[in-house]
């Protein structure tokens, strides 16, 4: 038992090790020597679990779509609009980006070349799946335009959403994020909802950023 939980103990450094690097210098500029040295085990350890750096990269991106749906389970187990829970994911995930590094490269690692290999899903996939659904919803309960192209919007939203962390990598720290966030849906809000509706879900933008600066 005490073996199984070191060898588990290990697993993990040596994948927050790997996100940590990936995150900060990308996947293709960082070796496995490189995650052996930050992670501090021997290349034996690292080969007993990890067969290829392909490998740990879809260990990577696998935790970052648990932690995802996790967000999304916690966030419809609540009694809310289809607009405010897809804020509240929005927002959930961006706070898993601002806590840990695993999060942050799996969302590199999907803008990076690298394969996702089913069972696997990509992400984007997903979230264009969750954001069709959510704004369908939402223009059901009247909270947007019924007008609206539901797929250009569903695709405007992740893009936007994802090139906030993809531009922002490089201009300011992670912990921007969350106002950039805040910033995005701002201005979807005044484009998607009507005006009886709108001071709700701006109020809500605003609140949801500071539930994350004060974490």
């Amino acid at each position: 038992m005490a073996r199984q939980l070191r060898a588990e103990q290990t697993r993990a450094t040596i994948i927050t090790a790997a996100a940590d690097l990936f995150d900060r210098q990308g996947y293709e500029s960082t070796s496995l020597s490189d995650i052996v040295e930050h992670a501090q085990v021997t290349k034996g350890a690292l080969y007993f679990h990890f067969a290829a750096k392909e490998d740990l990269a879809y260990a990577i991106m696998e935790l970052q779509s648990r932690a995802s749906r996790q967000v999304l389970r916690e966030v419809e187990s609540r009694t809310c609009s289809s607009l405010e829970a897809l804020m509240r994911t929005t927002f959930g995930i961006a706070r898993l980006a601002v806590e840990g590094p695993i999060p942050r490269a799996g969302l590199r690692l999907a803008t990076a070349e690298v394969a996702v290999r089913p069972p696997l899903r990509h992400p984007f996939a997903e979230w264009l799946e969750l954001a069709t659904r959510k704004l369908l919803g939402a223009v059901r309960e009247s909270d947007v335009h019924p007008d609206i192209d539901i797929d250009a919007v569903a695709h405007s939203l992740v893009y936007f959403f994802v090139g906030t962390r993809v531009a922002g990598r490089s201009l300011e720290p992670v912990a921007r994020l969350p106002r950039r966030v805040a910033e995005m849906w701002h201005l979807m809000i005044r484009g998607l909802v009507p005006v009886p509706r709108r001071a709700r879900y701006l109020t809500l933008a605003s609140q949801l950023e500071r539930e994350i600066r004060t974490v």
